[in-house]
């Protein structure tokens, strides 16, 4: 059997930083390729006592953002801590958002050489990036560099509307194209200020969806285009040799081609969300995103 036979199903994340001077919780600088741990303080780097405070520019350029993918703007919003440990998050949790993002049920149009579409946004919501693990090749450990702690990003969550890589393709072009305009995000993705998590599918027509695999962390439009391809052939692979589709987290590795295992995929409890006592919830009103739409 071919890839004919099967239908895929692509749903993106897509994670964008944004262009504030400072960092999200704290006044530490946002400039990138600074020596080592030099734009860090105690907030960004979780020592004890040391207590957030929300940056405003981040709630205008992610509600600027929602607006312009043509999301509902929530005037009730909150910041949620997610939990899960990475050596590279200092506080062993992530402040999100969880229940109450800032912008849902948006879309973006695209052009494809099979007409427009309508790719639905499920939502837009705000959050810390965490620091970089340097792999020492060396030494044989790592060392973790906490300037981009901190750093604000918006994740925008596709719905799984992709039916092809032209789609993926066409809606990355464009969602880049659109950050870039409005000027919320430079889009560097070789910064890392622009990447996807794809989340990929298949199954045959008139079958439910098929178990979903995501592969996190890509920055260019070349390896995420080689990534679904391979991931599409390798799925079809497992289920025409009468085997199952494991849900996991993928590493693409761009050298060898290929995908390789993580980790399982953690589910929404898996991060134990809840919301964050140090922060006030977030009320935005009819006038404050009037002056931003205009």
């Amino acid at each position: 059997m071919s890839i004919e036979d099967y239908e895929v199903v692509i749903g993106l994340e897509i994670h964008a930083e944004l262009s504030t001077k400072t960092k999200i919780f704290c006044n530490c600088s946002t400039e990138f390729g600074a020596e080592p741990n030099t734009h860090v303080c105690p907030v960004c780097m979780a020592m004890p006592g040391a207590l957030p405070v929300l940056n405003e520019k981040v709630v205008e350029y992610a509600v600027k953002a929602g607006l312009a993918t043509n999301c509902t703007i929530s005037k009730d919003s909150k910041n949620d801590r997610k939990n899960y440990f990475y050596p590279d998050l200092p506080k062993s949790y992530q402040i999100s958002q969880f229940d109450k993002p800032l912008c849902e049920h948006g879309y973006i149009e695209i052009e494809t050489s099979k007409g427009r579409k309508k790719i639905g946004i499920t939502r837009i919501h705000i959050e810390e990036d965490a620091g970089k693990l340097n792999h020492d090749e060396i030494g044989g450990g790592a060392l973790v560099d906490l300037n981009r702690a901190g750093v604000p990003l918006i994740e925008i969550v596709s719905e799984p509307d992709f039916r092809s890589i032209e789609e993926v393709d066409a809606y990355l072009k464009k969602l880049k194209s659109i950050l870039e305009y409005i000027e919320v995000s430079d889009c560097k993705m070789q910064e890392g200020s622009f990447r996807a998590d794809v989340n990929v599918s298949v199954h045959k027509p008139g079958e439910p969806f098929g178990t979903r695999t995501e592969m996190k962390n890509m920055n260019s439009f070349r390896s995420i285009t080689r990534a679904i391809e391979y991931e599409i052939d390798r799925q079809i692979d497992v289920l025409e040799d009468g085997g199952k589709v494991e849900q996991e987290t993928l590493r693409w590795d761009d050298v060898s081609g290929k995908t390789f295992s993580m980790r399982d995929k953690e589910d929404a409890q898996d991060y134990r969300y809840f919301p964050d006592p140090d922060l006030v919830a977030i009320k935005l009103s009819e006038e404050y995103i009037e002056n931003i739409k205009k």
